[in-house]
């Protein structure tokens, strides 16, 4: 519709311009229309949302505006999800890296500390197509801003609040002819409060008497984040460009941990704090190096890209008795890790009779790096005695090679896009002590969406796609790693991928000045890593194994209102039930429930003044083994704009402080039942400079 007014309006000036007459009469002046670029884009396989004005942005993270972006829901510690699923992939410019190809807490470590201003919109792809690696299921594509426009443009923003945390940042670009050059510079202090508790009841395997272990703590992390960026493309020439960009970030943090523990064997009670403060840190890096050429109906993309994240999380601890009294213990010990990853891709595209045809390859090559210590300590020589149990290293190798074709028709108001993706997996685990392992997998997996338009403001969608998703590198270790006082970790390197599949029905219509969607799916899971528990030497020690399924179903719905040029309310929500069936050492498992999601947007522009509200919840759920509880957030941004380019922001994140979870979980060995609370609770103050 906004593409027909356009037209219609420039054709209009071309006709004044002929009836204007010809010979001695003066041209017609030019004039350049233009169009405001749409806020959500619905294309055939995802849906974009324009978050490049997003108020909360301007000083925010990208966890915040991940948190605003409709069908996306992120909890206070970074956990996303996507119309229910937490089987996600984040991208940045459509590419994996390294940074946020790490476990869940890496990931989420990486979007709090991510700056949200340079974001330009965040696709949301429920069921890939087959061009793109679906490990995971669902794909958040975060794009990043990218100026084009010619001359010098730069931007300088800077916010603050209470416990000495503020953030500053810079970005500029320029264009002159062929050449674009962009780049940001950013800085820091950022923190979060974490509050924990968890008590766990087992029977001691050697005497039979019941034990119990509870764990408290509360901990201000805070961290000093530098990040860097640089990048250029140019023309070659009408149909050619090449672009390239680097980028760089430092994390640093020195948490101090004081857990209360208490230990209890029959009916004997010991009594200790456990005391840790790092330090903590993390450097990424990455180059990409992209050619692509377009004309004569056709397109070739290539693109290669090397991503590498270092972190050390040091593990050093002193146990200070309270109960029995006795000398403190001492430890040190640290993990240390190094994940590179690699990737070519090649796409191409061409216009055939009523679409096009497409085809490309995916390389990807990873390895994950890691090492653990942990050594008993005497204070007095300063002599380290090593725990065999727990110091060990080993690689993990993986490597992706895939092949891709899609298709895409139109007749009528018919529209299909139809492909297919053979992948080949390798993975070998190589430990200092012990043998490799090595296995690979192949598959074929299909991918189909089909529209059926019912004129310009109507259509119905179907999508379906399967994957293959390959365990976490870290969950192939051969040897058992400390986590706290009362956990251990334990790897399986037979671990196989899990296969997933997904099915989507959906409508949209826009009426007036309202945007509505509604959809159905069922999702299915085999092969499911699950975690596997048991309790050694009064330790609650986790490993991952196969052999779980997973089936959910639901709905989902979207409404959007503009009831007038300067409101905009919206809501997106969804409920499913899930069943889950897990093997346990009593035999399998079935857990079954309904659970759903809502968030809520306002949105509301007076003069000089924006207003915007997001809020979101999610209900209590199921996991393998157990349950947990539910969670909200409410956030409120003003944007006061002072002159031409200077504006002020207020953030006030988590109003309400409901981002404390609970859990639980119920094996045949042991219970285990605790909280986490992320306290986001905060107001920011901040400004924006744009200097033209």
């Amino acid at each position: 519709m906004q593409r027909t007014k356009v037209c219609a309006a420039v054709l209009g000036l071309a006709a004044q311009a002929a009836l204007a007459g010809d010979g001695d009469e003066p041209a017609a002046p030019t004039v350049t229309v233009t169009a405001k670029k749409e806020a959500v884009a619905r294309k055939l396989d995802r849906t974009v949302y324009d978050v490049s004005a997003m108020p909360r942005a301007a000083n925010g993270s990208a966890q915040d505006v991940l948190q605003a972006t409709p069908e996306v829901s992120v909890t206070a510690d970074g956990r996303i999800a996507v119309k229910g699923s937490t089987q996600v992939t984040v991208l940045v410019d459509g590419k994996p890296t390294a940074l946020l190809s790490g476990s869940a807490d890496d990931r989420a470590v990486a979007l709090q500390t991510m700056s949200g201003a340079g974001i330009a919109s965040v696709e949301v792809i429920t069921n890939p197509s087959a061009a793109q690696d679906a490990n995971g299921g669902a794909i958040v594509n975060i794009v990043l801003k990218r100026n084009r426009k010619p001359g010098a443009h730069a931007q300088l923003r800077g916010s603050a609040t209470d416990q000495g945390l503020w953030n500053t940042g810079a970005s500029a670009d320029a264009t002159r002819g062929p050449l674009s050059v962009h780049g940001s510079l950013a800085y820091r202090h950022d923190g979060t409060l974490k509050i924990r508790g968890s008590e766990v009841d087992w029977n001691d395997p050697l005497s039979g008497r019941p034990a119990r272990t509870v764990q408290t703590s509360r901990v201000f992390v805070r961290r000093v984040v530098d990040s860097a960026a640089l990048g250029a493309d140019y023309a070659l020439g009408a149909a050619d460009s090449v672009s390239v960009s680097a980028s760089h970030n430092e994390r640093r943090s020195r948490p101090l941990f004081d857990v209360l523990v208490a230990d209890r064997a029959g009916a004997t009670d010991t009594i200790y704090h456990r005391i840790s403060q790092g330090p903590n840190e993390q450097s990424d890096d990455s180059a990409s190096l992209a050619y692509s050429r377009q004309g004569d109906g056709t397109a070739l993309k290539a693109a290669f890209q090397h991503s590498a994240t270092r972190t050390l999380v040091d593990k050093s601890y002193r146990d200070v008795f309270v109960d029995p009294v006795r000398a403190s213990a001492y430890s040190h010990g640290a993990t240390r890790s190094a994940r590179r990853l690699d990737q070519a891709t090649v796409d191409w595209s061409g216009a055939a009779p009523r679409g096009q045809w497409g085809a490309g390859l995916d390389l990807h090559d990873r390895s994950d790096d890691i090492g653990n210590g942990e050594a008993r300590l005497d204070p007095a020589t300063g002599a380290e005695t090593p725990d065999p149990s727990t110091t060990n290293a080993y690689t993990v190798t993986t490597t992706v090679r895939a092949a891709y074709v899609t298709g895409k028709a139109r007749h009528g108001d018919w529209e299909a896009l139809a492909g297919a993706r053979a992948e080949r997996m390798a993975l070998r685990v190589d430990a200092i002590q012990g043998a490799a392992h090595a296995d690979h997998w192949q598959a074929v997996n299909p991918s189909l969406h089909v529209r059926r338009a019912f004129g310009d403001d109507a259509d119905v969608t179907l999508s379906y796609r399967g994957s293959l998703q390959m365990p976490d590198p870290r969950d192939l270790n051969p040897f058992t790693t400390y986590v706290d006082a009362q956990n251990r970790s334990r790897g399986n390197p037979a671990l196989r991928p899990q296969r997933l599949a997904s099915w989507e029905i959906g409508g949209h219509a826009q009426v007036a000045h309202v945007d509505a969607n509604v959809g159905l799916f069922y999702r299915t899971s085999r092969d499911t890593v699950v975690e596997a528990r048991s309790v050694a030497d009064g330790v609650l020690v986790t490993s991952k194994q196969n052999g779980g399924r997973g089936r959910s179903a639901g709905i989902t719905g979207s409404l959007d209102w503009t009831p007038a040029a300067a409101l905009r309310l919206g809501i997106d929500c969804g409920a499913y039930r899930v069943v889950l069936d897990t093997p346990d050492g009593a035999g399998p498992v079935r857990q079954h429930g309904v659970a759903g999601y809502a968030n809520v947007r306002a949105a509301y522009m007076a003069g000089d003044d924006d207003l915007s509200l997001d809020a979101h919840a999610q209900s209590a759920g199921i996991t393998p083994l157990g349950r947990y509880g539910p969670t909200s957030s409410v956030n409120a941004t003003w944007k006061h704009v002072l002159d031409r380019t200077l504006s002020l922001t207020v953030n006030a994140n988590d109003m309400f402080d409901g981002s404390l979870r609970t859990y639980r979980t119920d094996t045949g060995t042991f219970h285990h039942a605790g909280f986490d609370h992320f306290v986001a609770r905060r107001i920011y103050v901040g400004f924006v400079k744009t200097i033209e």
